[in-house]
This record gives structure tokens, C-alpha cells and sequence, in this order.
């Protein structure tokens, strides 16, 4: 069994593959000028990126759980989803209201994807 961690600190790895699945570590984007929607844009762009980086891309996302700080954002995200994942195939995705670990992040996304 063969696990490999690209991007490992004394915390955590930026991604990890196992068995021809790839992990990602919650990707954030925060900074005090950006809302809800440009931060799920940058998320989703560093996602892409990872995911090159990992051997793979968003059309092999698999499963998706996005974190929002304030579910009252959770229409401004969507829309930037939507639009983001209109021409992908569409993974599982699940979205939860939670407490961020800074309060200028007011979004997270964990993804799961097929190499």
C-alpha cells in the first residue's frame, strides 16, 4: 500500500493519494475586502490547481463538502458554484454552516478525487 503526501508540513499535507483517490486539505481564501463569492472563486481555483498538481483535474471530483461561515452567504456561494460546475460532471457535494478558524474566512472546501 503505497501513500503518498505532496505539500507536508508539521501540521498536514496539501494532498494526499492513496489507492488512485486523491485528498484535499481545506482550501481557503480569505482576505478582509473579499466576500463570499470571490472567496469560493479563489477556493475553487486553488482546488484546480492542487488537483494538476496531484495528476488530475475537477472533472474527477468525486465528492465535495464546502463549509460556510454564515449560511445566510450560502445563496452567493452557490451561485459561483453553479457556475463553476455547469460543464463538469457534478460530484457529491454536502454544505454545512460552521465556525472558521479565522474570522475573515467565510468559506472552506475539502474534496475528494479519482486520479
Amino acid at each position: 500500500m503505497t501513500i503518498e503526501r505532496i505539500g507536508s508540513n508539521d501540521r498536514m499535507s496539501k494532498i494526499v493519494k492513496h489507492n488512485n483517490t486523491i485528498y484535499l486539505c481545506g482550501q481557503t481564501a480569505s482576505a478582509d475586502e473579499w466576500d463570499t463569492a470571490e472567496q469560493t472563486r479563489r477556493c475553487l481555483q486553488q482546488v484546480e490547481d492542487l488537483l494538476v498538481e496531484a495528476g488530475s483535474s475537477a472533472d474527477k471530483i468525486l465528492s465535495v463538502t464546502i463549509y460556510v461561515r454564515d449560511m445566510k452567504d450560502f445563496a452567493a456561494m452557490n451561485e459561483v458554484w453553479d457556475a463553476w460546475v455547469a460543464d463538469k460532471p457534478k460530484p457529491a457535494r454536502a454544505c454545512v454552516e460552521a465556525h472558521m478558524a479565522r474570522p475573515n474566512v467565510l468559506v472552506e472546501l475539502t474534496v475528494v478525487a479519482a486520479q
